[in-house]
C-alpha cells in the first residue's frame, strides 16, 4: 500500500509539475501543499505564490474535455444568475487539471466554532437566501443548454440512492443480510416514499447544499461542489442545509430559518404543508447520507466519514418520528438498525 501511495503521489506531483511549467508560475517559486480532499477521487491542492494570490489546483483521476466537463457547464449556469463560486483560472485538459481561485479553509462549518450567535444566525439567512436565488434564477435561466436542465431525482435517482443505503450502510458497514421478503416489503415502503417526492414541482437544486460546500471568504459565502446540480424538489437543497450531517442546528433555528425560506419566496401560507414536504425530503436524503458514508468506510477504507454517523442517524429516527403514516418503514428499518427504535 505504501509503495502504491508513492507512486500516486508522484504522478500528482508531475502533473502540477507540467501545470506550473505551462503556466509561467514555475518560474515564481511557487510552493504545493496538499489539502484535504472530499467524497470524490478527486486530490486538491495549493500552490502559494510569493508575488501574488494563491490558486487551488483540482486535479481529477482521468483527462477531461473542459468544454464538456458538468463543473464547467454549471459554472456557467451559476455565473449568470449570479451567485459567488470560484472562478476557473485555467485548465490542462491532458493531464486532467484544473486551476481555480482559492477561497481559503473557511467552511461554514468550520466557521460556526468561531461565530457568535449573531454571525451564526446571519450566515444561515445568507445560505437560505442563495437557495432561493438558485431556485429562482434556475428557473428564469432553465436551458437544455445547461446539463442540470436534463437530470432530475426522479423515481429511478430516488430508488438508487435508497437502495444504496441498503447496499453500503445496513449490508456492508452494519454486516446485516436482509432477506428476500423484508427486502421486498421495505422497497415497497420506500416507493411510497420516492413516487411522492418525485412527483413535486421541480426547481434547480444544488444537490450538495451544505456547511462542508459554502466557504467563507472575503465576508461572504461561496458555493463550491455544485457539478452534480439538477433539477429536485423545494425542499432538497433547504434539507442539506438544514438536516446536515455535519452540524447540530437547533430546532427552534432549523424552524426560523424555514420560515424565512418562505417569506424570501413569498409563500408563508403554505408553511405547513412545506414542512411535511420537508420532513419526507430529509428521510430520503439523510438515509441517502448513511449510504454515502457507509461507502466511503468500507469501499473507499476512508474512515473520515464515521463521526458524522450517529447525527445522521438521530436525524433519520427524528424524520420518522415526525412521519407517523411511515410508521411500517421505521418498524422495517428499526429490524436492521437499532438507533432507529
Amino acid at each position: 500500500m505504501t509503495q502504491k501511495r508513492q507512486a500516486e503521489g508522484a504522478e500528482q506531483r508531475e502533473r502540477i509539475d507540467s501545470y506550473l511549467q505551462r503556466s509561467g508560475l514555475a518560474a515564481r517559486g511557487p510552493r504545493v501543499v496538499p489539502l484535504t480532499g472530499d467524497a470524490s477521487d478527486r486530490r486538491y491542492f495549493r500552490v502559494l505564490i510569493t508575488d501574488g494570490p494563491s490558486i487551488v489546483l483540482s486535479l481529477y483521476s482521468a483527462p477531461f474535455d473542459f468544454s464538456k466537463m458538468s463543473f464547467v457547464n454549471v459554472a456557467r449556469l451559476l455565473e449568470r444568475m449570479p451567485v459567488p463560486i470560484p472562478t476557473v483560472i485555467g485548465h490542462a485538459d491532458d493531464i486532467g487539471l484544473l486551476a481555480l481561485e482559492d477561497l481559503g479553509d473557511v467552511t461554514l462549518q468550520a466557521h460556526l466554532g468561531a461565530a457568535s450567535g449573531a454571525e451564526h444566525a446571519a450566515l444561515y439567512r445568507e445560505a437560505v437566501a442563495l437557495i432561493a436565488t438558485l431556485q429562482k434564477r434556475g428557473a428564469e435561466l432553465a436551458s437544455p443548454d445547461y446539463i442540470p436542465y436534463t437530470v432530475a431525482f426522479d423515481v429511478e435517482k430516488l430508488t438508487w440512492e435508497l437502495d444504496f443505503f441498503i447496499k453500503h450502510f445496513i449490508e456492508a458497514y452494519r454486516g446485516v443480510v436482509i432477506g428476500p421478503a423484508a427486502r421486498e416489503e421495505l422497497g415497497r415502503e420506500f416507493a411510497v416514499l420516492i413516487e411522492e417526492l418525485a412527483s413535486e414541482p421541480r426547481v434547480l437544486c444544488h444537490r450538495d447544499y451544505h456547511s462542508r460546500n459554502l466557504m467563507l471568504h472575503h465576508g461572504k459565502l461561496y458555493i463550491i461542489d455544485f457539478q452534480d446540480a439538477r433539477m429536485g424538489p423545494d425542499t432538497y437543497d433547504l434539507v442539506s442545509l438544514l438536516r446536515d450531517s455535519y452540524v447540530d442546528l437547533p430546532e427552534q433555528t432549523v424552524d426560523d430559518l424555514i420560515a424565512y425560506f418562505l417569506a424570501v419566496k413569498g409563500k408563508t401560507a403554505e408553511a405547513g404543508r412545506f414542512r411535511k414536504r420537508f420532513n419526507m425530503m430529509a428521510l430520503q436524503r439523510n438515509l441517502k447520507a448513511l449510504g454515502t458514508f457507509g461507502y466511503q468506510t468500507t469501499a473507499r477504507r476512508n474512515p473520515v466519514y464515521i463521526q458524522y454517523i450517529p447525527r445522521t442517524l438521530r436525524h433519520v429516527r427524528n424524520n420518522l418520528e415526525q412521519l407517523p403514516r411511515f410508521a411500517r418503514l421505521r418498524e422495517l428499518l428499526a429490524a436492521h438498525v437499532d438507533e432507529f427504535n
